[in-house]
Formats: structure tokens, C-alpha cells, sequence
């Protein structure tokens, strides 16, 4: 496995042992920092939280919402496939930055508002990397595997663990996967939107600080597209380079 191939392997070994290590000291002093904050947000942030979360699955699995003009690249090396990819990265990473500066600008009202924004910006991204690695998102199978690449990134040890495990598993896992509409009717919503939740509280609350929020919402959301850019590369490489390796 020469050449890039190799290096993208060597890489996707060490984002696995990273992704699958137990979370640190400091990570569960955050946690309990998170739900003391948590506690005085208003309600209305949380209902706006959970809503967002609902909408963004089932528009992700509409297929619908997220259309964009990336073309799907049925033919190319991994290499060739990530230059893209970067690209794609950049420009997200910057959209992102500026619409959290704008809506953390705006204090708690504005601060609200970027939860839905940036749930549609994190999905453009995915649909966009399915297409860079020649999977088809109008296949709803494919549509599956984003979200599981959004749960994988954006919760907690034991749901980041099942992500992983189907990931990692998918072309096994993909042939046993209910309809669409069985899917919508199955999925946890309160469980779903509590994962993600916990994950970004701590910066996302103090993007809600009028003046002060406007430099933690760009700093945030550059840094979770970055997070999310990572995790989507490397399911998507251990998709490829298992095919190549059976």
C-alpha cells in the first residue's frame, strides 16, 4: 500500500485508537461544568436545541435540504479524492466561523438562531464529502451513514462507541437496515438531541454572552466543522481502503 495510501492509513490507525480511548480527567470536569450551565439556560434555548436536532435528521434523510453544487466523483485516487476534500474544508470551516461571529454577536436571541445554522452547515458538508468519496446520497443507505458519522463525532463514550462499530462495520451492517420510514419512527429524539447537546454546551453557552459571544461563536464553529471534517475523512477512508485491503 504505497505512497498516500499509506500515510491515509497510518492516519486512520491513530484517529481509531483516539476516538475509541477512555475520555480524560479534564474531559469529566468539563461534563460537570456543562450540566451546572446547562441547568440555567432557558427552556426555550433547549426546545430550540431539540428541534433543530429532529428537523435536521429528517431532512437529512428527505435528501432533499442539503443539495449543493458538488459533483459526485465517480472516478479518482484517495489522493486525488482529499485535495477535493480540502477544498470543501476551507470553505466551510470559513462559512461557518463567520456565522457563529454574526449570531454570537447578537447575544442570546441570535445565539438561539445558530443552532439550526449550523446543523445545516455541518449536513451541506457531509453530503458534499459522500459525494467527494463516490458514495451517492440519494441512496438512503448513504444517507444512514452520514448521520452515524454525526453521531460518531458529536456524542458521548458509549453512542460514540456504537457509532464507531458501524461504521467500521457498514457494508455488514448496511444489508440489515430498516426502510425509511421504520428508521423515522424508531429513532430516540430526546436521546439524540441530549448526545449533541452535551457535546458543544460549554462553548455554544458562552457564544449566548452579547460582545464576547461573537469571538467564541467563530472560534466554536470553525473548530467543530475542523472536528467534523476529521471524523467524516477517515470513516470514509476505512470504507475505502477496506474494500481495497478484501
Amino acid at each position: 500500500m504505497p505512497g498516500y495510501s499509506e500515510k491515509a492509513f497510518s492516519e486512520l490507525e491513530r484517529w481509531e485508537r483516539k476516538t475509541l480511548r477512555s475520555p480524560s480527567a479534564a474531559s469529566k470536569i468539563a461534563k460537570n461544568w456543562q450540566r451546572k450551565i446547562n441547568e440555567k439556560i432557558p427552556e426555550r434555548i433547549h426546545r430550540t436545541v431539540s428541534e433543530s436536532v429532529k428537523q435536521m435528521v429528517r431532512a437529512a434523510l428527505a435528501g432533499s435540504d442539503y443539495l449543493s453544487d458538488q459533483k459526485r466523483l465517480e472516478e479518482g485516487s484517495l489522493e486525488e479524492r482529499e485535495k477535493v476534500l480540502a477544498d470543501r474544508i476551507s470553505m466551510y470551516k470559513r462559512t461557518a466561523a463567520v456565522e457563529g461571529a454574526g449570531t454570537g454577536a447578537g447575544g442570546l436571541v441570535l445565539g438561539a438562531v445558530d443552532f439550526p445554522l449550523l446543523l445545516t452547515i455541518k449536513m451541506k458538508f457531509l453530503f458534499d464529502a459522500c459525494k467527494i468519496y463516490g458514495f451517492d446520497p440519494a441512496d438512503y443507505r448513504e444517507r444512514l451513514f452520514l448521520l452515524n458519522v454525526f453521531q460518531l463525532c458529536f456524542s458521548k463514550e458509549k453512542k460514540k462507541r456504537e457509532a464507531f462499530s458501524k461504521i467500521t462495520n457498514w457494508e455488514e451492517k448496511k444489508a440489515d437496515l430498516p426502510d425509511e420510514a421504520e428508521f423515522l419512527n424508531s429513532v430516540d429524539w430526546k436521546t439524540f438531541q441530549l448526545e449533541y447537546r452535551d457535546f458543544i454546551d460549554l462553548p455554544k453557552t458562552l457564544q449566548l454572552i452579547p460582545g464576547f459571544g461573537a469571538i467564541v461563536g467563530a472560534a466554536a464553529n470553525y473548530h467543530y466543522l475542523d472536528v467534523l471534517a476529521e471524523y467524516a475523512k477517515n470513516s470514509y477512508r476505512h470504507r475505502l481502503l477496506k474494500q481495497l485491503n478484501d
